[in-house]
């Protein structure tokens, strides 16, 4: 009836009432202890530091979130977070509450500001292991021309501005040369976060074109923060002196050296040592963060600044050959969730948007935009054009380098705790990194959509596309058990080639190993198999590191073994033991060693010759397929393997005739669907480099037909993709027990 009210209607009403009052009491009893911490004899409250980590926090992520909605990086969001809860806002509509929450003593501010200095090491050692180095070797010339062009162009300008500020905007006019450097770096320096992103949004990051803008930003980074640490280095004293010069341009350059030769092998080994013997959670990422800081402490220590040895930790740690994807999602998490929105707000938060209201800091703050989108935009555009790209490349080019975004933010950040930047230069700084970062993306999606796609760069782009849905590609650590039998030492040839092919890091557990000799055979074995695939390799995809394969003798049972090592962050599991099987059946030890592994994995069995005298010849590889997934997958791994070795490979496709409805019905006679899983087939060896033979054979019995060519044939290796079947024993079907128990050729059963 009108005017009355339900139940339900009563029961929401209530509970608009409780949240309404619960709000108004958190109100009212907010300023209570924020004032009982202010007059504590300004004592460091953890009540205050709790609360401005909070607000950070939803601010930042709520901001974050509304600018990824609009197509802007969610940084911006979390930035402007800061200058909201700051002076600029929140201070100039509720001061006192404003100083209440972030008070200006400094005891309570050294608080969040460790913090934020925490996340500035962090956000580098993230920025480096998202550097890919293999994208610098792809491109070569033209990304350093365009990222020396663009990094020489508004360095200059920079250099060019700082001498022509008045005095009253610098913090030390005496010292104006370190303030000059500072902005010829913040305007030179691009965020390759910024550029990486974008382009991936845009689904350009695989185009050439999208490749060669990461790359210059990722030269441009490092070149900045080389350079920066020189110049922190150089501005530690207030002074430039031929001593401290030498002492930074030197002391980098063997930090660099060092980083890059001794220092890959060892954090390569350290993290592979957390992850393979410690037993408590996330030990990677402890080691991980302990490599940060003992290489910032370094750096620190030869007179430059600390940013640079987390960058350089970054890179050598995104390099690491067991940094898994779980183990990479773990650490950008914590980063991301916690240090990314307490540094952009806090860098934010000191920020004063008051002094554009004076006419002439606004116009000189629009000038600076102004200069350093247009000395960003010609030297890239300038390297392009010297790098021999298309008018229309260049002018990608020059939008996607003149994004700042965090990079920018860290510069001026550290800029302003060095005293080489004044407050006001630093709020200008911060809105060139926002209007710059924030005009990237839409003048990059502009300019990159009229950018034809040249033929070269399909096949590429199709190839890679092709691969990416494979079986083989995916797998990223290898996990072998293998004894001191013939059948041991033909896995681990066959192992050696497939690691050795894709650069795959292994873990080779060599069981029952009765004698040093024996563990040293097997694995010299792996190894100098690997080397052989290594030079294989076409001469594009050639990387200087070699593959990482570690032996460990195990006196424990296989299965326990194989048990104790699964779960260390393996994608594969090959078997090579004996005995393989009895009459069709595999042996127990197998099934168990099969059965402490989830995931997929390869039994191998060798057989006739190989069992005395390994791989002599050549791999002429034998692939039965029917058309499901895990016959492609074995597929892939014969491709490969093939490809390792300059070998061959011969698809057969078996199976059941379509019948004829009639005499003379016109049609194929082959299975339905053959040509076409043998098209696909063929099509990945052409992309691979691999010759392959292709038959279609009609039987009932296809046992019969595969072991007829096997045997017919020149064929010293038989590869079947095969999948388990539920019972209280392993097996892989009617035909794979055949295949088993009478091919005279060596086999390797992959069950994906």
């Amino acid at each position: 009836m009108p005017g009355r009210l339900s139940v339900g209607s009563v029961h929401t009403n209530r509970r608009k009432w409780a949240k309404g009052l619960l709000l108004a009491a958190a109100l009212v009893a907010l300023p209570d202890p924020l004032m009982a911490a202010e007059g504590a004899a300004h004592a460091p409250s953890e009540v205050v530091f709790l609360l401005q980590i909070i607000l950070l926090l939803v601010a930042g992520r709520l901001l974050g979130e509304g600018m990824q909605r609009i197509g802007q990086p969610a940084i911006m969001g979390q930035l402007i977070a800061g200058m909201l809860l700051g002076p600029s806002v929140f201070g100039a509509l509720w001061p006192d509450l404003q100083h209440m929450v972030f008070p200006r003593t400094p005891e309570q501010k050294a608080m969040i500001d460790a913090v934020s200095q925490l996340g500035i090491l962090m956000l580098l050692l993230l920025t480096g292991m998202e550097t890919d180095l293999s994208l610098v070797r792809r491109t070569g010339r033209t990304a350093l021309s365009v990222s020396l062009a663009g990094i020489s162009v508004p360095f200059l300008c920079g250099i060019l501005v700082g001498e022509l500020l008045p005095d009253s905007m610098l913090p030390h006019p005496d010292h104006r040369l370190i303030t000059t450097l500072f902005l010829g770096i913040a305007l030179a320096i691009s965020s390759v976060k910024i550029a990486a992103v974008t382009i991936r949004d845009l689904n350009f990051l695989r185009r050439t074109l999208g490749q060669l803008i990461v790359t210059a930003a990722i030269i441009d980074d490092t070149i900045g923060w080389i350079l920066l640490s020189i110049i922190l280095g150089l501005g530690a004293s207030g002074q430039i002196e031929l001593s401290s010069v030498a002492q930074s341009v030197f002391g980098t350059l063997l930090f660099l050296v060092a980083s890059f030769t001794l220092g890959r092998r060892l954090v390569a080994r350290l993290i592979r040592w957390a992850n393979d013997n410690l037993v408590s959670d996330v030990p990677v990422i402890t080691a991980i963060l302990v490599v940060m800081g003992v290489m910032a402490l370094i750096t620190d220590a030869i007179g430059v600044h600390t940013v640079l040895g987390a960058f350089v930790a970054g890179m050598l740690v995104g390099q690491s050959p067991i940094l898994t994807r779980h183990i990479d999602e773990q650490l950008r998490g914590l980063i991301v969730a916690l240090f990314m929105p307490v540094f952009f707000g806090v860098a934010g938060l000191q920020a004063n948007l008051a002094v554009l209201a004076d006419t002439s800091v606004l116009a000189l703050s629009l000038l600076l935009i102004a200069i350093a989108s247009l000395g960003k935009f010609s030297g890239a555009f300038l390297g392009g054009m010297f790098g021999g790209l298309s008018w229309r490349e260049c002018l990608a080019l020059g939008w996607g380098m003149n994004a700042r975004g965090s990079t920018e933010v860290v510069v001026a950040t550290i800029g302003l705790s060095m005293g080489a930047l004044s407050q006001t230069l630093f709020t200008m700084i911060l809105a060139m990194a926002v209007v710059t970062t924030m005009a990237m993306p839409p003048m990059l999606r502009w300019s990159l959509a009229r950018v034809p796609l040249r033929p070269e760069e399909e096949a590429r782009l199709e190839r890679e596309a092709f691969e990416a849905k494979g079986f083989v590609p995916n797998i990223e650590r290898l996990l072998v058990a293998v004894d001191d039998s013939p059948t041991g030492r033909f896995a681990s040839r066959i192992v050696g080639l497939l690691a050795g092919s894709r650069r795959i890091p292994t873990t080779m557990l060599q069981l029952e190993a009765r004698s040093r000799s024996r563990q040293e055979r097997i694995e010299v074995l792996a190894k100098a198999t690997a080397e052989v695939a290594e030079t294989n390799r076409p001469e594009s995809e050639t990387v200087p590191a070699p593959v990482d394969i570690t032996t460990r003798p195990q006196e424990a049972p296989a299965e326990e073994a194989v048990a104790r090592e699964a779960g260390k962050g393996y994608d594969f599991l090959f078997i090579g033991v004996e005995p393989v099987a009895i009459e069709g059946e595999f042996d127990e030890k197998v099934a168990r060693i099969a059965g402490e592994f989830d995931g997929p994995f390869a039994i191998a069995a060798a057989r006739g010759s190989r069992r005395r005298f390994g791989l002599r010849r050549n791999l002429d590889i034998l692939v039965p397929v029917n058309g499901t997934a895990y016959s492609r997958h074995g597929a892939e791994v014969a491709l490969a393997l093939a490809r390792a070795d300059n070998g061959s490979v011969t698809v057969l496709y078996v199976g059941v005739p379509r019948r004829q409805s009639w005499p003379g019905q016109l049609g194929s006679p082959w299975p339905s669907g053959a040509e076409a899983i043998l098209r696909e087939i063929v099509e990945l060896g052409d992309r691979m480099g691999v010759p392959v033979r292709t038959a279609i054979r009609r039987t009932t019995a296809p046992e019969e037909a595969i072991l007829r060519r096997l045997n017919t044939g020149q064929h010293n290796l038989i590869v079947m993709g095969v999948s388990a079947r539920a019972g209280a024993t392993l097996s892989f079907g009617n035909v794979a027990s055949a295949i088993l128990d009478r091919a005279e050729r060596s086999i390797i059963f992959v069950s994906s």
